[in-house]
């Protein structure tokens, strides 16, 4: 009882904490809450983001502003098809000595930082991309053969350009699938962008604070970890990532029809870890439905793929989503 307690006492005390961190970072993001949202949720469930947007939306100084605001360390790599591994990763040097000895030296690349800002990540050789996957799956890196941990906690925050593919490379789906959440960056409507040009034109710009420690947001996303789970959430995210599989017997006639392939465990772990996150950016003890419901476009549109014959009869992923996703929650809601 005690210890239920406590996790009570640290969820409400991290709810609010929490709540200062967002308004720390809409000192400087105007708008966009529901992208800041999904990007401090990938965080707090200890994992990575692709950002989808146009140049000029803000996904730049939100990561900027994101590290401010969790005291992490950050570096950016601008991705281009001339970028090595081992301009990410690092390198060992040859160096002489006073004595005349020899010695290798390693020199740390900018994955070495806590939040590592990989901008237009698709720009890069499938060799430079890959570089990152075990340092995105396995928090370390292995170099000349020996194993280098990353500073804890280590998130990438990946971006892409949605429109300009011309001498791009897609990521795999296997690097995709490392990333827990793709978040689609919009444009902003017209008072959000009235108020965009009023705050960032003049001589005083906004300044966030630091809120978080790295420490705190380990602790953070322990207390993510240890939130409880109804067994009907956990029945709704089964349900969910199993009706989106086109191989599924019961699957939906849409996703038999139009899906290629579908998302695998990865993604039932994904939502189960960022709706806890959700919930507790919203300030609540556990998840519920609408937490799944919102999260599944994020968590499920970049694990599954439509068929060739589905996408030249223009069809759309995310409604293929939003319907199987009203389906299944309509079916619990009648349950």
């Amino acid at each position: 009882m005690a210890d239920t307690e406590s996790l009570v006492a640290e969820i409400e005390a991290l709810g609010a904490k929490l709540g200062e961190a967002k308004t720390s970072i809409a000192q400087r993001i105007i708008g966009q809450e529901e992208v800041v949202e999904l990007a401090l949720s990938a965080m707090l469930s200890g994992g990575h983001a692709l950002l989808m947007g146009l140049p000029g939306l803000g996904k730049t100084l939100l990561v900027d502003t994101l590290s401010t605001v969790m005291g992490l360390s950050a570096n950016r790599v601008q991705f281009t098809p001339d970028l090595m591994p081992a301009d990410i990763l690092g390198s060992e040097v040859l160096e002489t000595a006073d004595d005349g000895s020899r010695n290798f030296r390693f020199l740390e690349g900018p994955v070495f930082c806590q939040l590592l800002m990989a901008d237009e990540i698709n720009r890069a050789s499938p060799r430079t991309q890959s570089a990152l996957l075990q340092a995105m799956q396995e928090k370390e890196v292995t170099i000349a053969g020996e194993h280098r941990p990353l500073p804890a906690p280590f998130h990438v925050l990946a971006t892409q350009n949605p429109i300009e593919q011309e001498g791009t490379y897609p990521l795999p789906e296997a690097q995709l699938d490392r990333f827990l959440v793709k978040i689609d960056v919009p444009y902003p409507d017209r008072d959000t962008e009235r108020g965009i040009l009023i705050a960032t034109t003049g001589m005083d710009q906004a300044a966030a604070k630091e809120v978080f420690t790295p420490q705190e947001l380990i602790r953070a996303q322990n207390v993510v970890r240890q939130m409880p789970v109804g067994e009907a959430i956990v029945e709704v995210i089964l349900d969910l990532v199993r009706a989106c599989r086109p191989h599924e017997a019961d699957a939906p006639d849409i996703v038999k029809r139009t899906v290629a392939w579908g998302p695998g465990p990865r993604a039932a772990q994904a939502l189960m870890l960022t709706a806890r996150a959700r919930a507790l950016l919203d300030g609540r003890l556990a998840p519920s439905v609408e937490d799944v419901a919102a999260l599944a476009r994020p968590v499920l549109g970049h694990r599954m793929a439509l068929s060739f014959s589905a996408r030249a009869e223009g069809a759309e992923l995310e409604q293929v989503i939003d319907e199987v996703t009203a389906r299944v929650t309509r079916i619990e809601a009648a349950a």
